[in-house]
Formats: structure tokens, C-alpha cells, sequence
């Protein structure tokens, strides 16, 4: 295994090199706000004691992929299944691309298949944290030194 910058590990990933989940491919994305370690230090050091919350994704199954629900969201539910409990289910008839042009507000990831992912967030991001680039992992437009 070798060291990645988070752009070198999403192209190892669109290459089907690498493979990892949702959660990791949105903190890459995060991490490619940053062109230097310096800089990630720098703004880690700044937010530190600005809190932090837990998230709960909600998975949305659409006609042709799925799409990961997180806070902020329109279509994140008022009450998400914390426990697994509930065993609720979001699923809708619409394609990917339909629910992206009806909607405005935006916190998810858009999973096409397993190497095939994207972010779309408009939210403004809580706790003085930075969102992630929205970007797609089947495109290269970031220009990160990590």
C-alpha cells in the first residue's frame, strides 16, 4: 500500500484500484478543500473547540442508483431510524437525475454503483467545518498538496 494524496486516492478509486465506502469518499472530498498539510493543521487547530455532531445517513433508493441522505437535506427525514429499529425504507419510483433537478437543497451522496459516486452539498456546513468539494468520481477537477 502506498501513500495518497485525497485527489491521488479518488483516482485510485475511479480507477477501481482502490475501493472505499460513502463516508470515506465524502472526507477525501472534504480533505481536497486543502492544498497542504500546513493548511489542513491550520484550520483543524482553528475549529477544534467548535463542537461537532453526529450524522446518520438515510439511504434513498431511486429507479436507477441510490442515494445516501444526510442532515440538512430536503429529503432527509424529520426523524431518522438512529437504532435501525424502525427498519424504515425511502424509496421512490423517479431517477437519480429527476430528484437532482427537483430539488434545491442538497446534503448527499449520489451512488450510481460501487466505484461511481457524488457528492452534492449547498448547505452551509455547521460548527465552522468546511463541506466537502462536490465532486464526481468520474471527473478531476481538484488541486490538493496533501
Amino acid at each position: 500500500f502506498q501513500w495518497s494524496s485525497p485527489p491521488e486516492a479518488i483516482e485510485r478509486f475511479k480507477s477501481q484500484e482502490i475501493w472505499f465506502p460513502p463516508p470515506q469518499y465524502y472526507e477525501l472530498c472534504r480533505l481536497c478543500n486543502f492544498s497542504s498539510l500546513h493548511e489542513l493543521h491550520k484550520f483543524s487547530s482553528d475549529r477544534a473547540l467548535e463542537g461537532c455532531e453526529c450524522w446518520m445517513p438515510v439511504m434513498l433508493t431511486a429507479s436507477d442508483g441510490l442515494i445516501q441522505l444526510l442532515p440538512g437535506d430536503e429529503l432527509y427525514p424529520e426523524d431518522p431510524d438512529y437504532t435501525g429499529e424502525k427498519k424504515i425504507t425511502m424509496s421512490t419510483d423517479k431517477k437519480v437525475e429527476d430528484l437532482m433537478k427537483e430539488g434545491s437543497v442538497f446534503h448527499r451522496v449520489v451512488i450510481k454503483n460501487i466505484n461511481n459516486l457524488a457528492v452534492y452539498v449547498n448547505i452551509q456546513a455547521k460548527y465552522k467545518h468546511v463541506n466537502p468539494l462536490m465532486m464526481n468520481s468520474d471527473c478531476s477537477d481538484y488541486n490538493s498538496r496533501l
